[in-house]
Parts: C-alpha cells; sequence; structure tokens
C-alpha cells in the first residue's frame, strides 16, 4: 500500500517534505528519496537529529511539539494508519486541542503496532470505511465521535462530546446516527439517540441535556424552546407564553467581565419582561428536582393551574394544592 505522503514526496522532494512536517521525518520517507542508510545515520550520530519513536526523527535540536508529536505517532504507526478519536476529533476542529492527551491512532485488525509511551493504537475491521479523505490520514468526523464514546467512561462523558462536536458545526447529528448503525456493539449505544435527538433539539452542551432531561423532562415540566435569538444572543431555554428564561452556565466566572455579561442579559430579559432564572452545574446536576419547583413557581404565575410530576416519593415538586404561586 502506498504511504499518503509519496504523492507529496514526489512532486516537491525531501526537504520541502521535511519542511511541511514541522521538521518531522520518517526512515521510510528518507529511503524513499533514495538516501543511503549512512546519510540517516550521521545527523543521528552527530546529534543534529533526535529519535521520537524507532524510525521517526526530529530534525532540529529544540522541544516539540504537539502537532509534531501528532505527526511523529502517524508516522511511527505505519501506512495503514489514521489518527482516531480525540487526535482526529482535534484536527477536524470538533473539540478544542488537548496538548496533554496521548495521541491516538487506528490501524486495521490484521496490523500490529508495537506499543510506545503518549501513543494509543486502536485496531479496527473497518479501518479503510471510516476514513475521511483528507491527508494525513484521520477518522470521519462522525466516526472520530464515535471513537471516544467507545472508550468514554460514563454516558454523561459521551454526551458532552457529542454536544460539543456537533456545536462546531463540523458534523451534524444525521450523521453520528448513519455510522451508529454500523457499530452494533458501541459502548452507551443503547442510549445515544435520544442524546443526539435533544443535540438536535438545540441543546449545545451537556448542562443542557442534563436540564432537559433531569429537570424538565422527568418532572413533566412544559417543554421550553431552546437557542432562541434575540437582542442579537441566544438564551438557552425560553418558555413561550410564559416569559420565562432560563440561562445554564458550567463554567464558574472569576472574570468580572463575565459576570457582567450575565447580568446585563438578565437585566435586558427583564426590559423585556421576562424572568430570568440562572443555573449552574451543581444545581441541574445535584439538586434538579429544586430547580424543577423554582420553574414551576414562575410558569404558574402565568397559569396558576399548571402541575409538574414529582419523580420520586421524596421530590419536592407536589401538586398545585401544596405549592402556592408565590
Amino acid at each position: 500500500m502506498e504511504w499518503w505522503w509519496s504523492g507529496p514526496l514526489r512532486d516537491k522532494g525531501i526537504d520541502e517534505l521535511i519542511h511541511e512536517q514541522g521538521q518531522i521525518v520518517s526512515r521510510a520517507q528518507l529511503l524513499a528519496a533514495a538516501w543511503p542508510d549512512h546519510r540517516i545515520r550521521r545527523p543521528l550520530r552527530n546529534r543534529r537529529w533526535r529519535t521520537v519513536h524507532p524510525g521517526v526523527y526530529v530534525t532540529h535540536t529544540g522541544p516539540i511539539g504537539y502537532s509534531e508529536r501528532l505527526l511523529a505517532a502517524l508516522l511511527y504507526a505505519g501506512p495503514e494508519a489514521a489518527w482516531s478519536h480525540y487526535t482526529a476529533a482535534e484536527q477536524l476542529g470538533l473539540l478544542k486541542p488537548d496538548a496533554h492527551r496521548p495521541v491516538f491512532v487506528t490501524v486495521p485488525e490484521r496490523r500490529k503496532v508495537r506499543p510506545r509511551s503518549g501513543i494509543v493504537v486502536h485496531r479496527d475491521p473497518h479501518w479503510a470505511d471510516r476514513l475521511a479523505p483528507v491527508a494525513p490520514p484521520r477518522r470521519t468526523p462522525a466516526d472520530a465521535v464515535l471513537d471516544i464514546v467507545g472508550i468514554s467512561p460514563s454516558l454523561d462523558h459521551a454526551a458532552a462530546v457529542i454536544a460539543e462536536a456537533c456545536q462546531s458545526g463540523r458534523v451534524v447529528p444525521a450523521d453520528i446516527l448513519n455510522s451508529l448503525a454500523d457499530r452494533p456493539r458501541l459502548r452507551h449505544r443503547g442510549k445515544l439517540r435520544p442524546i443526539i435527538a435533544d443535540v438536535v433539539a438545540g441543546s449545545h452542551s451537556l448542562l443542557e441535556i442534563r436540564y432537559l432531561r433531569d429537570v424538565e423532562r422527568r418532572h413533566m415540566l412544559p417543554r421550553g424552546q431552546r437557542q432562541r435569538a434575540v437582542d442579537g444572543e441566544f438564551t438557552d431555554v425560553f418558555y413561550a407564553g410564559f416569559n420565562l428564561v432560563v440561562e445554564l452556565d458550567g463554567r464558574l466566572h472569576l472574570v468580572p467581565r463575565q459576570r457582567w455579561r450575565d447580568l446585563d442579559r438578565d437585566n435586558r430579559a427583564t426590559l423585556r419582561a421576562e424572568a430570568t432564572l440562572r443555573y449552574g452545574w451543581f444545581d441541574v446536576t445535584d439538586r434538579p428536582c429544586e430547580a424543577a419547583v423554582q420553574v414551576l413557581r414562575v410558569l404558574r404565575r402565568t397559569n396558576p393551574f399548571l402541575t409538574a410530576t414529582p419523580c420520586s416519593p421524596t421530590c419536592p415538586v407536589v401538586d398545585l394544592r401544596n405549592i402556592s404561586a408565590r
């Protein structure tokens, strides 16, 4: 099988290829450029080059950056290798890069790659069918997302990845669902469809998914409108007909500018005669029933006969006779 870099090597030569690769080069590339062994050994012996992985070298003496580590790992894994999981998702713009993560690559099932520190190698019998048509090789956006789902420690973690990836605009839920059909043994598979449906409905983060599931849906509250555009911004949840806005923020804002921006959003909602309830991560995950009570109380200012459903015998959400509309 021809390497993905074979064409660029023929067209541009080895010097230009090394430059484009951030001064990373493999022994296979040098041999393909007709370098004899002694010419490869000389800069290594003189310590002008260093070995990153067996058969992969850096041609300078400075620190190796994150992008160089990614390419070195791919070259080390061989001609039939592709970035996958978090690495592919980062390179495709689905997730924010994290230089502390290992490099994830996937190879065909028949191949074996000797383990190396900082590289996680997966094997896949459907390797060729899950490649994006780009170079260096990487998984398709949908398959990169599902790769991560398959190693996610929890369903919440999987949901967060799906929400962030879809919010990037570089993958759509329909593509993830299509790829999901080809993975019958994927971890969390049975619970992914409703999560993806929530993303389609407008949930842009794990916190928004948890609010929809644990506060709104679990207590049978009216369904709010997601991502309503107003005053040049988007409100997280808007209850049309009730003049209630719910803002969800999983970040801890220690920056005054962000705090004032939140206050400004709340003030403008007040000027529109809309009430605002603002919840953070712990409000939704640790106290969803209390949040549901507060939402219900505000909704009942417009409809005093509106009720909700307790999610358990101890849930503080009760019927109209036991909750005043105050």
